[in-house]
């Protein structure tokens, strides 16, 4: 009697610690519908096999942005994906899942923890995976505790599948409101994170000499320290882990709408209409998942649905500028931002000469900034945040350096045409000093002037693009796109603002002639009879 009373309390007390766990993440509603809709009434357990199941993927076909090459290895690590995640965090009893075993497995993969922490579970899995892929990594895991040291490299061909795999469990059920984007699988080109990891993982002092300006990523034969590249994950992409999360949350809400016969029952991702979405803007697939990946944040979820709307055939109410369709000049840019007071994403392509071992030759590159709170017409630096961005040829994120906050400036040709004996300049700047800026944008935007970091305290040190050098450069103006980051409110108030200002507009240019007097009497009339017949005789008023 007491055995069986102490063993109860064991019990219960052991159910209340793992619910509060998973209470933390906020996912315990979940698991609870879940659990309930999956659960054998006799048995109170929930079938492992099926369970496993239910986690599996399958794609009609894979596409991918810019028709790179997919490895073989990926198709079958998509195979095995489901079950090998299964397998690894949850332990079934003879009968098969009780609640508390079900809870558990989902808090030891998607619990609260470190960051580091979580890159080991998500390297775990990518190593169980390949494992049961029929593929061995050179990872060795010291202990099966998710804070054990890891030891080994990982090869730029396993890297850009790791990245595609956390792409796949990133976006996977989250376009399942689109019929035709079902069982179609769109793989993004993320060559410039690759390029950025090994770039960050070569040891400068081993004379190793990479350029990026004609790298072809599926072509390198390097093997990245798996220290140095958790270290760069850490530092560039810390929500990549994310996706795990993610992923689970979707397989056990596909599973609660397939029970109550509400959703689709296979896998669904993002197809090639996304493809379509972006492959005219600068945004693209590719760039906008490397810029969500360096924060945890609404906005980095609000980056990623400006790419990806949930009907490719809407237009994309996200972007809100775009120089090839709106012309380029500070006055168009604000035609089309101005009452926009919410996140603004600034993507900017140009062009300049780089010199790369003495050779010179011209080279495209894409860079991009966030402003927290849109753009603001003064003569003065402004801002509480921002971001800065290195985005092609090698991805790099710039936080705020905590030491000065010019994050932005952004200037028009002041209105009255008032004499200033010291003008302010006209255009678009980040970082730095007003003259002086890190990032400075003239007026007709035809020419950007990118600066060392040293001239900057506002963001973090490091070159906007390769071989930058020490020397101010000044490039071509090829394309620049401003992306709303505020959801549909901060849209409907800026339309809602653009009505009112049109409202006004037309309003002043409207003439009402009974406010003036009588038009003989008028001196516009008198004048006008002067002109026409100056020697008329005219009566004197005394």
């Amino acid at each position: 009697m007491g055995a069986s009373s102490s063993t109860d309390n064991k019990e219960s007390s052991e159910k209340r610690e793992i619910e509060s766990l998973a209470a933390s993440t906020g996912a315990l509603p979940l698991l609870q519908r879940s659990f309930s809709k999956l659960v054998d009434s006799q048995t109170n357990t929930v079938s492992f096999q099926s369970f496993k199941q239910s986690f599996g993927l399958s794609y009609d076909s894979i596409t991918t942005e810019g028709g790179q090459k997919v490895a073989d290895l990926f198709p079958r690590l998509l195979e095995h994906l489901g079950s090998s995640l299964v397998d690894l965090f949850f332990v079934p009893d003879k009968e098969g899942l009780s609640w508390v075993e079900f809870a558990r497995g989902y808090v030891k993969c998607c619990g609260r923890m470190s960051a580091s922490m979580s890159f080991n579970t998500l390297l775990r899995v990518y190593y169980v995976t390949a494992k049961n892929a029929g593929f061995s990594p050179k990872l060795e895991f010291e202990s099966d505790e998710a804070d054990c040291k890891i030891n080994g490299s990982i090869s730029i061909r396993e890297l850009l599948v790791f990245l595609w795999l956390c792409w796949t469990m990133s976006w996977d059920g989250r376009s399942s409101k689109a019929a035709e984007m079902k069982g179609c699988l769109f793989l993004p080109d993320i060559s410039h994170l690759i390029l950025s990891a090994v770039v960050s993982c070569i040891d400068s002092e081993s004379g190793k000499s990479l350029n990026v300006w004609e790298t072809d990523v599926s072509g390198l034969e390097l093997e990245l320290p798996i220290g140095k590249f958790l270290t760069w994950a850490l530092m560039t992409v810390p929500s990549l882990t994310e996706c795990l999360s993610h992923f689970c949350n979707s397989r056990l809400q596909n599973l609660t709408s397939v029970e109550d016969g509400s959703g689709p029952s296979k896998s669904t991702a993002v197809d090639d209409s996304a493809s379509k979405t972006s492959e005219n803007t600068l945004l693209t697939c590719g760039r906008a998942w490397a810029i969500s990946l360096t924060s945890k944040s609404i906005i980095s979820e609000e980056i990623l649905s400006s790419c990806f709307p949930c009907n490719s055939n809407e237009t994309n109410e996200h972007l809100l500028y775009r120089s090839y369709h709106h012309g380029k000049g500070m006055n168009r840019l604000w035609s089309n931002v101005e009452g926009y007071h919410a996140p603004i994403l600034v993507i900017i392509s140009a062009s300049c000469e780089v010199e790369h071992e003495g050779t010179s030759s011209e080279r495209k590159w894409v860079i991009g900034a966030i402003l927290q709170h849109g753009f603001e017409n003064r003569d003065a630096f402004y801002g509480s945040s921002g971001n800065l961005f290195s985005i092609s040829p090698v991805f790099h994120a710039f936080s705020s350096s905590g030491k000065e906050k010019n994050f932005a400036y952004s200037h028009l040709h002041p209105s009255g045409g008032v004499y200033d004996a010291r003008p302010k300049p006209v255009g678009i700047g980040f970082g730095g000093t007003l003259g002086n800026e890190r990032i400075f944008i003239g007026e007709d935007f035809a020419k950007i002037t990118v600066r060392h970091h040293a001239v900057d305290k506002t963001y973090q040190s490091g070159s906007l693009f390769p071989n930058q050098g020490y020397l101010p450069v000044e490039a071509l103006v090829l394309d620049i796109e401003a992306w709303g980051l505020g959801g549909n409110k901060a849209r409907e108030i800026q339309q809602a603002y653009q009505k009112r200002e049109e409202l006004f507009t037309n309003q002043r240019r409207k003439i009402d002639l009974k406010t003036f007097t009588n038009w003989e009497d008028s001196p516009e009339k008198m004048m006008m009879d002067m002109m026409g017949n100056p020697n008329a005789p005219r009566k004197e008023e005394r």
